[in-house]
């Protein structure tokens, strides 16, 4: 893909995610993901944070996720599509059994998960990734179509 046919300005964004959630999304089993304020929707690199959560190891909904699954940290691990970002109705039960109550949740579609990760920073709030790392990104799918 040439950068002549990306569209024009940010049309991309990072989030960090902790391990192991961030393999839980990539395994295409949890779909949204859980913030403190709502995110737009758009196309978003998922980079995994640097730490573990050690604890949600031992969550057997995460466990039988993840099984035989490598916990990369630190690495742009994949792409995913921000369709949608709600709160639950006081009173209602959650949309999924990922969510917490009270978070607002960033519905993710469309992951894609990169042969290789690409090591780099990221930053708990969305962040715009370098044109090198968009590059990268784009040479692991190269199908890739925004």
């Amino acid at each position: 893909m040439s950068t002549a046919t990306l569209p024009e300005g940010n049309w991309i964004r990072g989030i960090s995610i902790r391990q192991p959630y961030a393999a839980c999304i990539l395994a295409a089993a949890k779909t949204v993901e859980n913030r403190p304020a709502r995110w737009r929707p758009g196309w978003v690199l998922l980079h995994t944070s640097k730490t573990i959560d050690q604890p949600a190891l031992r969550i057997p909904l995460i466990g039988r996720t993840i099984h035989g699954r490598q916990l990369v940290t630190g690495a742009v691990a994949g792409v995913a599509r921000i369709t949608d970002c709600h709160q639950d109705p006081e009173g209602a039960p959650p949309c999924t059994k990922w969510a917490h109550p009270g978070a607002w949740r960033p519905v993710l579609a469309d992951v894609q998960e990169f042969p290789l990760p690409l090591p780099a920073r990221g930053q708990v709030a969305p962040w715009n990734p370098s044109p090198d790392l968009v590059t990268q990104v784009l040479r692991q799918l190269p199908d890739f179509r925004p």
